[in-house]
């Protein structure tokens, strides 16, 4: 075999250079609309509801529908949204799209498949949300829904950001981003529990339908279900969640640790609720999940039509 042939034969062998996909505008584009959309109809009551009953432990569900009522009534189901939640809305999907995609690469880069490569750019993803945006996003968001409401006793009651500007004159940068680690572990978490459990409920839905082929695409319908179960499934970390807005909470209680962490936040919670405490709030935070697959995956199409003809660019993140 003569040297010319011998090297198209090992060309022939060669892996498949490794591209990493580039991050459009388009694609952040409707990450953040379709965010936004989501938190400001449905998104939002269902936080309020979760945060509510993880805070007030000993209310069912009825009774935390009252209490957020008696604090503003239907507006009372919207507190922290403007900005906080807007913010957090708008700059979470930008943070996990650039990250997750540099994550999935290097991840890739050294042998990993598919499947681990995007469970490790999730994860990855996820982590950077919490530091970048969602610490004191999801702080001042619960800070807004748990803080005493003077206007009960006729007193002025401050606005959310001279709140804000009052929390990080006594407590500077900590003060702000409190329970930032407990929100790293929930979206380390919660990121590479929907991919897994998604990915599961997915191909048993192909196996029932029959659509045994990767290439024969789900149903929106499909979708939707598989993506819900990922969701609502990936709601066993709930004691996390509980543990972070038990830290950011701003409701009086002498007997919590006076300098929480995600320990001893854990053992006061089991130690004055027990398991049950622990998962307070799960049921809205399983609703909270299937509106944002409804939001994401049956309203995703028409958006990304709507982005492309704005845009000019083929949108192809996967949201």
């Amino acid at each position: 075999m003569s040297a010319a042939t011998t090297g198209s034969a090992m060309a022939g062998t060669a892996p498949p250079q490794l591209e990493k996909k580039p991050v459009k505008f388009s694609n952040l584009l409707l990450g953040s609309g379709l965010n936004l959309f989501e938190v400001t109809t449905l998104g939002q009551p269902l936080e309020v509801m979760k945060t509510t009953m993880a805070a007030n432990r000993g209310d069912g569900m009825a009774g935390a529908v009252a209490r957020v009522w008696s604090r503003g009534g239907v507006l009372g189901f919207y507190q922290g949204l403007i900005p906080w939640a807007w913010i957090e809305a708008s700059t979470k999907g930008a943070v996990l799209l650039f990250v997750a995609s540099e994550g999935e690469y290097y991840a890739r880069s050294f042998g990993a498949g598919g499947f681990l490569a995007g469970m490790i750019g999730g994860m990855t993803g996820g982590l950077a949300q919490a530091y970048a945006t969602m610490g004191f996003c999801t702080c001042m968001k619960t800070v807004e829904m748990t803080k005493h409401k003077a206007a009960v006793s006729g007193e002025k009651v401050p606005g959310t950001m001279a709140t804000f500007m009052d929390i990080y004159r006594r407590e500077g940068i900590k003060g702000i981003n409190k329970g930032v680690n407990a929100v790293a572990v929930r979206q380390v978490t919660n990121w590479g529990s929907r991919f897994g459990l998604s990915r599961v409920a997915e191909n048993g839905i192909r196996s029932t339908t029959g659509k045994t082929d990767p290439s024969q695409k789900l149903s929106v319908p499909e979708k939707i279900l598989a993506s819900a179960v990922g969701g609502g499934l990936s709601a066993w970390n709930q004691p996390i969640e509980v543990v972070r807005v038990e830290m950011q909470s701003k409701k009086e209680d002498p007997n919590r640790p006076k300098k929480m962490t995600v320990g001893n936040t854990f053992r006061y919670i089991y130690g004055t609720s027990g398991v049950k405490g622990l998962y307070r709030g799960v049921a809205p935070r399983i609703g909270l999940g299937v509106w944002q697959t409804v939001c994401m995956v049956a309203l995703g199409d028409v958006a990304k039509d709507l982005v492309e003809k704005a845009t000019g660019e083929a949108v192809t993140a996967k949201h």
